[in-house]
């Protein structure tokens, strides 16, 4: 059995620790998997609330979202999931979300429950009221990679900052408009 020494590449000298990228704290490892939009909406907390809280708007301003439905019916609850089937990069899946809490007017979070390569960990809504008797809404979702999804991850990742701002835009005109 050969004697135990320090880790070799394939083709060179000795891996230390000057060869490996440094470690990353739990914050870091998130930030790098989040994306987040703000935005102000010209329409009351209230209102505001009531539309994001109910997921089947989701379509409205999602163009990923081809399909979404609510179990149990009624109010939106902490519990209620939506199921949806999406299309990301061409290809159709089936995505659960689960309410994990929720603060009316002010606080809605979730958890992907369903099984894909690339889920929400946890993502959620924060709303505030602004002087003009608008709301600002923060939006955000923290990613993770399951199986090859953890190589896909940070492709994913940088698509969806990258997207953020006109999301969050999408978000600004269909409150607006359902409330018109």
């Amino acid at each position: 059995m050969p004697a135990a020494g320090p880790a070799r590449s394939r083709c060179g000298p000795p891996l230390s620790g000057a060869w490996r990228l440094p470690a990353r704290s739990p914050e870091e490892k998130r930030m790098s998997t989040q994306f987040e939009a703000v935005i102000d909406i010209d329409r009351p907390i209230e209102d505001v609330f009531a539309y994001l809280a109910d997921g089947r708007h989701d379509p409205e301003f999602s163009p990923r979202v081809l399909r979404i439905d609510k179990r149990p019916e009624g109010a939106t609850q902490v519990g209620t999931v939506f199921h949806s089937t999406v299309k990301d990069a061409g290809m159709k899946s089936e995505r659960d979300f689960e309410i994990s809490e929720m603060t009316t007017p002010t606080r809605i979070r979730w958890r992907e429950v369903s099984h894909n390569t690339i889920t929400a960990r946890e993502g959620g809504y924060d709303l505030e009221p602004t002087a003009d008797g608008g709301t600002r809404v923060r939006l955000f979702n923290v990613l993770e990679g399951h199986g090859v999804g953890k190589l896909l991850l940070p492709f994913a990742a940088g698509a969806a900052r990258k997207d953020a701002p006109a999301f969050g835009r999408r978000i600004k005109a269909a409150v607006e408009a359902s409330a018109a």
